[in-house]
């Protein structure tokens, strides 16, 4: 008698299965990931819009028209700062709104970005104007929500 040996080819059904196993791990780590970064990169919308507060408001403090003792003045309306931003007038597709008000300037996004917040607080120190985020801890900001 004589013996032949057939190969085989392809793969078996164990194979196949590691296979998807290990793609469907792969997706469950990527898919949020993918949502998170996704969001944070809408956010950065939010964030830039204050620019159009920030830069006024600084012209101010550094033409001396607001000073320490009157910075209750750097708030919409008031020296060359724009009118508050709402959804009807918002700048960007994932800002509903931004407001300043004694030097805090408070900007909130859309709900594509969880309505999370980005507030920035300016201090006058010599002739110029500080920001600092605040607001850290406030459950709708975007520190908590993990968006800046």
């Amino acid at each position: 008698m004589h013996k032949t040996i057939q190969n085989s080819k392809g793969f078996t059904l164990i194979e196949l299965m590691i296979v998807i196993a290990i793609i469907g791990i792969l997706a469950a780590v990527a898919v949020p990931q993918y949502t998170t970064y996704t969001k944070r990169a809408r956010y950065s919308e939010v964030v830039l819009a204050t620019t159009a507060f920030k830069t006024p408001a600084e012209i101010a403090v550094q033409t001396g028209r607001v000073n320490a003792a009157n910075i209750a003045e750097l708030s919409n309306g008031n020296h060359g700062i724009p009118a508050p931003v709402t959804a009807t007038t918002a700048v960007g597709e994932y800002v509903a709104g931004v407001t300043i008000d004694s030097g805090k300037i408070v900007a909130t996004g859309s709900a594509a970005v969880d309505n999370a917040k980005y507030a920035l607080q300016g201090t006058i120190t010599q002739g110029g104007l500080r920001w600092a985020e605040v607001d850290q801890a406030e459950a709708d900001s975007c520190q908590t929500l993990g968006l800046c």
